[in-house]
């Protein structure tokens, strides 16, 4: 892709050109996702990432990209890739996707992949595997048009996404900081397929509830009883708060002292930053009421909300003018999880949901709508080609 970057960044997006060659290649489309979806990779099991991740490397290199592995301590690790060859301080941008799914090693022997007209079921294909797609061929398609995207384009594919990012979260942040602009290949939300403009930030937090000697040990149910209660007080459902608590266990055994204690764990969703802090300082600051007993608090919320900067505005204001020019009626909306965009919004402009038009993510009926994912790559491939808000703001080198 050498040549592609080198070029000046084409003023006007040929939004009609784009958007033929996408649908002209259906059907090498549909082969590469399917291929995809078929390399099962359940976010739980680190070494069934390394065919998906192969597909997608080879993809990336067939395109000019130094395609590097990022090794995992407990996941699958990471895939990141970057043009071979580019002026060191180019501002960049930064398509992020995961390749990890929820589910498990077999499933396809339950779900195969099957297209009937313009529906295409498999585990995964709508969460995410249509949106890494779109971003091979989004590339791909400015690299047969010889179209220079407007900032060097950056890559990066996770493999804990569904439970948590702990190990990839470094990468994404940093990358965040480093691009003037991120765009997210999740799903778009709901049947008519809503760019995501705002995420709620996401946390999980762990409450244990001990004795203060032998005594207490009838009073940690009744404090346990006491700290749901409080915990579901500071939900707050016009400001986008919801605490909801989940498994509760009681009567555990403390090793060192015999002691029975309970535990349970709290689901915490805001809107704002600002509630996130609030929120977790008043949990994390929660004391016991119930005499004999102490409360210790763990986790956070560690996914901050994507808000509706003006930077992240500015970017949806553009993904909507340039779907005019593709024929498309685009239309915004707040998803109540969390995705790795919430990581990069807190540093540069984020918009999320540019993947797979269609239903079912973690579902059975998961599927994607074949022609308005094609619109969708198309669009992808046309915000790349988009100028920038601020042209030369980010002057650090890559990785």
């Amino acid at each position: 892709m050498e040549h592609v970057l080198s070029k000046t960044a084409s003023t006007t997006v040929p939004a009609g050109a784009i958007a033929r060659y996408v649908h002209a290649h259906e059907d090498a489309y549909i082969e590469f996702l399917t291929r995809l979806i078929r390399a099962e990779s359940p976010s739980t099991d680190p070494t069934a990432q390394a065919e998906a991740q192969h597909l997608l490397a080879d993809a990336m290199a067939d395109l000019g990209f130094h395609v590097t592995h990022l090794p995992g301590t407990k996941t699958g690790g990471a895939l990141y890739a970057r043009p071979a060859r580019r002026s060191r301080g180019t501002p960049c941008q930064l398509l992020l996707g995961h390749s990890d799914t929820v589910w498990p090693l077999g499933t396809l022997n339950e779900m195969p992949v099957i297209r009937k007209e313009n529906v295409l079921r498999g585990p995964g294909a709508f969460d995410m595997k249509a949106g890494l797609t779109s971003i091979v061929f989004a590339l791909r398609t400015l690299y047969a048009l010889d179209l220079s995207p407007a900032l060097c384009p950056l890559v990066l594919i996770t493999t804990d996404e569904e439970i948590g990012s702990f190990e990839s979260k470094p990468y994404i942040e940093r990358l965040g900081r480093l691009s003037h602009r991120v765009f997210v290949a999740e799903p778009a939300l709901g049947l008519e397929g809503n760019l995501k403009t705002a995420r709620k930030g996401t946390g999980e937090m762990t409450l244990t509830v001990r004795p203060t000697d032998a005594s207490g040990e009838d009073q940690v149910v009744l404090e346990m009883s006491n700290l749901v209660q409080r915990l579901h007080a500071l939900a707050d459902a016009e400001r986008g708060i919801t605490i909801n608590v989940g498994k509760i266990e009681g009567h555990r055994k403390d090793r060192p002292t015999g002691r029975a204690y309970g535990r349970m764990a709290v689901d915490v969703r805001v809107v704002t930053r600002e509630d996130a802090r609030i929120i977790g300082e008043t949990i994390r600051g929660i004391e016991a009421t119930s005499p004999r007993v102490t409360v210790e608090v763990c986790g956070a919320v560690d996914r901050p909300p994507l808000e509706r900067t003006s930077e992240n505005r500015y970017l949806w204001r553009q993904a909507q003018a340039l779907g005019h020019h593709l024929g498309l009626e685009l239309n915004e909306a707040r998803a109540g999880g969390a995705s790795d965009g919430n990581l990069t919004s807190p540093y540069t402009a984020t918009l999320d949901g540019l993947g797979a038009v269609g239903d079912g993510a973690h579902a059975e009926h998961e599927f994607i709508y074949v022609d308005q994912t094609l619109d969708r790559c198309a669009l992808l491939a046309s915000l790349l080609l988009a100028p920038s808000r601020e042209e030369g703001g980010v002057s650090q080198d890559t990785p």
